[in-house]
């Protein structure tokens, strides 16, 4: 969102040479990863309109016992297969999800899922996951750049720090010198053409979608390079007492003790963040495997931060618990960037901007390459023109 004020400093060309460059020449991966992001945003969304008939799950009252769930999803699965994971609903007519994973297969193509109704048991719908269809690739195409391996991650991350770099840079160059042009540079003037133009048009869109656009590029950042950016996070804001991390935490399987049924471990997590209700349940793959459980409270937004649980399943006891409403600002910081880089958990209003801060990439290189065009254009003309008067 480069301005190009007459006189300019050493410092703005430098900084407006390399905003054009790398701008132009990363443009086609940033605009790839923005209109992915845009179709992205709306992915619940067409994933309800595209449903098969009779998907919903329609009737009124309380989710059966995950046990019961269970039972009911097991004839559903494929022979040779464990059950990983259960999904219940975050809104009324979401079914409930059972997946298993078939045993050697890695990967979302070993998945089989089964859905059901959550109060009646019926079962709506049973197959392998999806690995394959535009929204799989629109994943692929925004997480990868379609690169399989973890090389495309984390080039699209690095991308990302692309997108902060040109973000800071363009502002320091939109920057007014004075307080008189402050208000001109938040407009388009009425009339203007050619050069000056897409100059106002960029800077103005620019500062109007700024931090949006920093804060989707940080997010985006952050997915590639959790450990690194989480680091930087926890320096800014530090963090209160250490926490177990529910992810990688083992247990010690107990010889002689058969491990609690999984709606006792539910109650247990339960009772260890009360006013909640389980909306995921992760099953052991191993002996030294807890349950782990994501708990969510009434009036969760899918994308809001949901609370963690982990039960040893061997001794009945909580090992760990993490709750959004105790905290610290880093880790509510860290624990909100997949939902704020999605659009999701805050609103529409932020998920519409979100989904238009995907066309920023495109609408950007259109008006900073109209304007190195016109710049050239112009120098052209007064090349020929001292030509001609020279030869006159």
């Amino acid at each position: 969102m480069s301005t190009v004020p007459a006189g300019e400093t050493r410092l703005h060309r430098i900084l407006r040479l390399t905003h054009l460059w790398m701008g132009a020449g990363l443009l086609i991966p940033l605009v790839a990863i923005g209109l992915s992001g845009t179709i992205l945003t709306f992915n619940h969304e067409i994933a309800d309109l595209t449903a098969p008939p009779g998907f919903a799950a329609t009737t009124h009252g309380e989710p059966r016992a995950l046990s019961e769930l269970l039972r009911a999803a097991q004839p559903f699965a494929p022979e040779g297969s464990n059950l990983t994971m259960i999904v219940l609903p975050e809104e009324r007519t979401d079914p409930t999800i059972v997946r298993f994973q078939r045993r050697g297969a890695q990967g979302p193509g070993g998945i089989h899922q089964v859905m059901m109704d959550p109060v009646t048991l019926k079962v709506l719908g049973s197959g392998p996951f999806s690995n394959d269809g535009f929204m799989r690739i629109m994943h692929q195409l925004h997480g990868s750049l379609l690169i399989t391996g973890g090389t495309g991650r984390e080039i699209v991350g690095w991308l990302g720090v692309v997108m902060l770099a040109l973000g800071v840079s363009g502002l320091i160059m939109w920057w007014p010198k004075t307080k008189q042009a402050l208000a001109a540079a938040f407009k388009v003037t009425r009339g203007v053409r050619g050069f000056r133009l897409h100059r106002e048009l960029h800077g103005a869109l620019g500062i109007w979608s700024w931090l949006v656009f920093i804060v989707v590029s940080f997010s985006g950042v952050y997915i590639a390079f959790p450990n690194v950016t989480g680091n930087m996070i926890r320096a800014v804001f530090p963090a209160g007492e250490a926490r177990v991390n529910l992810n990688t935490v083992t247990v010690q399987p107990v010889p002689g003790t058969q491990p609690i049924g999984i709606d006792e471990a539910a109650r247990l997590a339960i009772a260890a963040v009360p006013d909640t209700r389980v909306w995921t349940a992760r099953y052991p793959a191993r002996p030294d495997q807890p349950y782990r459980f994501g708990l969510i409270r009434p009036g969760h937004e899918h994308g809001q931060p949901a609370a963690q649980v982990a039960v040893d399943p061997w001794k009945g006891t909580v090992i760990g618990a993490l709750d959004p409403r105790t905290f610290t600002i880093g880790e509510s910081i860290m624990a909100w960037q997949r939902g704020l880089h999605a659009g999701e958990g805050a609103g529409w209003i932020w998920k519409i901007l979100v989904a238009l801060s995907g066309l920023l990439p495109l609408v950007f290189g259109i008006t900073g390459i109209a304007m190195w065009l016109n710049r050239r254009r112009a120098r052209r003309n007064i090349a020929q023109q001292t030509v001609t008067q020279g030869v006159r």
